[in-house]
């Protein structure tokens, strides 16, 4: 459940969603409630076409660290040895698509969905997690890349993240967190959260942070105090709070008066409806839809976006829940030290009983129609093991990073069912057919969207600047 440490005593002072909304010690909101919906603006015109506008919200797996596409999406049995692995190709709904055998229950629901086989883009210092990330989310390649691809932390000048953008060129009308990003951060070594931020339009419009493993009763611990507001301050919106709580059958009054906006009145609502508690409260899900979803953080974690999306939060980022770089054998996807026995005992499974749950879940309550859902990592891995392509170590059995090509899934919002877009070569190599670049599938989540890649934004300079320059791939839908 969420708490509400308080309201401010004045309208002038201005009030933020950090101050008043918490899930836990970490989570941390960057939305202000009556000033920045007053900012709210509408998204610009763009001409229909194919699936303009299907998509209402979005549902963004991002699979930090790398999945190996071969081993997960794009089996090669055919290849060597030494390129096709040792997982097996098994069929799927989808008639003469295989998916590897890591991936069963995906397997069984894949006609809901499509597989991109041909994501490709060539790297320029893009090699190693934190830049590629940035790419991916962003749009752009970032100013600063060391030879390592590694970066500085998120910069005020940053160009935003993907969920803050569809956040501001589009805003919700409902009293519900617009944007959510969960259940940790993006991370490769000390550099967190580059890629994940609002960047130039302020933390106004930054995600809402629940860095909490959701398989875990959620803790309502301490509410850090954001930079800026000293305790006394928060002291007094706290007694507030209290003072509201005390006099709640007066609300609907003051909600009335014309001395609030429209904006601070679906401020004031989103704060005492309690709909934002209802939606992370998954003590309300039937046992039979946790064990769905599987009983681990990323299972629970798209549980929760699936809640929350329900609820009318637009646009839900669930992180693969570990360090880009982090330990194969323990939690990441970055397999250079050891590749198939994380991925058969410790990735896939989770990753094919939360993904698999997801799509199956939103279809099941007509759901999938209006909701896209994509599922992708910065990269894949290189299809042959054992050799550097990063100027990482790599074991006999380990895979490297491969940005050439690689897998996304993409499903709903308007997106064909059961259908493969592009294909990859012999080895899982490069694309065949049909490349798609990043930037394009970004350019698609918009279209789905309604809003047009084209558009211009403005950065904190009132400097304009392209939202994609790429369009969208309008052949998956």
């Amino acid at each position: 459940m969420l708490s509400i440490p308080g309201l401010p005593g004045a309208t002038c002072d201005g009030f933020s969603r950090r101050e008043l909304l918490r899930v836990g010690g970490a989570g941390m909101l960057g939305l202000g409630l009556g000033d920045i919906l007053a900012l709210e603006a509408l998204a610009p015109a763009a001409p229909r076409g194919n699936g303009f506008g299907k998509a209402r919200n979005v549902i963004l797996v991002f699979l930090q660290g790398g999945p190996s596409h071969l081993d997960i999406w794009d089996p090669k049995p055919d290849a060597p040895s030494n390129i096709r692995g040792e997982f097996k190709p098994i069929r799927t709904a989808v008639p003469g698509v295989f998916v590897a055998e890591t991936m069963p229950k995906l397997a069984r629901v894949l006609d809901r969905a499509t597989l991109i086989r041909s994501v490709s883009y060539t790297p320029v210092g893009l090699f190693n997690h934190t830049a590629a990330i940035y790419q991916m989310l962003t749009g752009y390649t970032p100013d600063k890349v060391s030879p390592s691809g590694q970066l500085e932390p998120p910069a005020a000048n940053d160009f935003p993240t993907a969920g803050s953008q569809i956040t501001k060129l589009q805003p919700s009308s409902g009293a519900m967190l617009p944007f959510v990003m969960l259940p940790r951060p993006l991370q490769e070594s000390n550099i967190i959260g580059k890629g994940g931020t609002a960047g130039f339009y302020g933390p106004a419009y930054d995600p809402y942070f629940l860095f909490q493993d959701p398989n875990r009763d959620l803790d309502l611990g301490d509410l850090s105090l954001r930079e800026g507001v000293d305790r006394p301050r928060m002291q007094r919106r706290a007694r507030l709070l209290d003072q509201l709580n005390a006099a709640m059958p007066e609300i609907d009054k003051a909600t009335q008066r014309t001395a609030l906006s429209r904006y601070q009145a679906r401020a004031l609502d989103l704060v005492v409806s309690g709909r934002a508690r209802q939606a992370f409260d998954l003590a309300q899900e039937p046992r039979e839809v946790r064990d769905l979803y599987g009983r681990h953080t990323f299972g629970q974690s798209c549980l929760l976006a699936r809640r929350l999306v329900e609820a009318g939060t637009r646009f839900v980022q669930v992180n693969w829940p570990a360090v880009a770089n982090g330990n194969p054998r323990v939690d990441a996807f970055d397999t250079h030290a050891e590749n198939f026995a994380p991925l058969r005992n410790l990735h896939c499974p989770k990753l094919d009983s939360g993904l698999s749950a997801l799509l199956l879940d939103l279809d099941r309550r007509g759901m999938l129609d209006d909701t896209l859902v994509l599922a992708i990592g910065e990269f894949g891995r290189s299809p042959k093991m054992g050799v550097s392509t990063s100027g990482n170590s790599n074991s006999a059995t380990g895979r490297d990073h491969w940005p050439y090509c690689y897998t996304a899934l993409i499903a709903g919002g308007g997106v064909r069912r059961g259908t493969v877009y592009g294909a990859s070569d012999a080895t899982g190599s490069s694309p065949k057919e049909s490349p798609v670049h990043p930037n394009e599938l970004l350019a698609t989540v918009y279209w789905a969207m309604g809003i047009d890649p084209k558009t211009v934004v403005y950065n904190h300079l009132n400097q304009p600047r392209d939202l994609i320059k790429s369009d969208p791939v309008l052949g998956l839908f």
